[in-house]
């Protein structure tokens, strides 16, 4: 039959395909299983968490407690500061978000919407400084903060945040390319300079990228040990990070390992909310939908 005696044929008489269905069963199974296998250490932090020091003595672990005893999260609060450390990293987490966010964006929008001579080049620059480990600039940047008395003070861990990294202006680049260029010449025309574009058009435009390099540099600025270690001295200071560390060398002993994995749920507690409060935006930042 013609493709032009299908269309004027009646709907009744019309030859009926079956769509194809893929199942991918064999493809959800494996990542359930994956899931399953990372999921192992979660749960038996959390299990651990709500042991007794009884249940801890056993010379056989089981997967359940014997009686789930809550009042190890309160344990661990009293134990150490937890409040103050907890205060403290969100306080810097929220910080080097925010810079993180502000100045990549700026850095980026001159990569990707404004053309200049050697633009390229020192963009492979700014690549390149992906690859220094930190083992490489950790000697001269406490030089520098040392230098510039930022040492036991938040400096150190906050303003580095506001002057960009290589893969945050890679990731917003790569978004922002996507960005139709008649409509960026088109605000030009109308009189609008490049910071009214980049806040009016731009930014709202990425917001799918921006909420992705804010969570890695939330992730990265929650989960930093190294960080507060080198550079702050006073105990005020700290963050959780350095906090779990402080309960298990203060407390040592079988019977604080209920509190230290007590601690560590409620640490990872606002790391699993900032996820799935922005994961509608993360995925759509990391696989670069196309802008409407």
């Amino acid at each position: 039959m013609a493709v032009d005696d299908i269309i004027d044929a009646p709907l009744a008489k019309r030859p009926q395909v079956k769509p194809t269905v893929h199942h991918g069963w064999g493809a959800r199974l494996f990542l359930i299983i994956m899931c399953a296998i990372f999921l192992i250490p979660v749960y038996w932090m959390l299990v651990t968490a709500l042991k007794t020091p009884a249940d801890l003595a056993k010379p056989s672990p089981g997967w359940l407690p014997h009686s789930f005893a809550w009042s190890n999260f309160k344990g661990a609060i009293d134990a150490f500061p937890f409040g103050r450390f907890f205060v403290n990293s969100v306080l810097i987490t929220a910080l080097v978000a925010l810079g993180t966010v502000l100045s990549n964006v700026i850095i980026a929008y001159g990569f990707a919407c404004i053309e200049w001579r050697g633009r390229d080049k020192l963009f492979y620059v700014v690549i390149a400084t992906m690859f220094l480990p930190f083992a490489i600039t950790v000697i001269p940047l406490f030089d520098l903060f040392g230098w510039l008395h930022w040492i036991n003070t938040w400096f150190p861990l906050i303003v580095p945040a506001f002057l960009g990294s290589g893969f945050s202006t890679f990731l917003l680049r790569q978004f922002l390319m996507q960005i139709p260029k008649d409509l960026l010449d088109s605000a030009r025309i109308d009189g609008a300079n490049d910071w009214r574009v980049l806040w009016r058009i731009v930014v709202p435009m990425s917001k799918p990228a921006l909420a992705t390099v804010g969570i890695f540099a939330a992730l990265a600025a929650w989960n930093d040990f190294l960080g507060p270690l080198i550079y702050l001295q006073d105990q005020k200071l700290q963050t959780l990070a350095i906090g779990l560390q402080y309960l298990r060398q203060t407390q040592p002993g079988l019977i604080t390992v209920n509190l230290l994995m007590a601690a560590s749920v409620m640490a990872i507690v606002p790391v699993i909310l900032l996820f799935f409060g922005f994961q509608r935006f993360f995925v759509r930042g990391i696989t670069m939908g196309s802008i409407k």
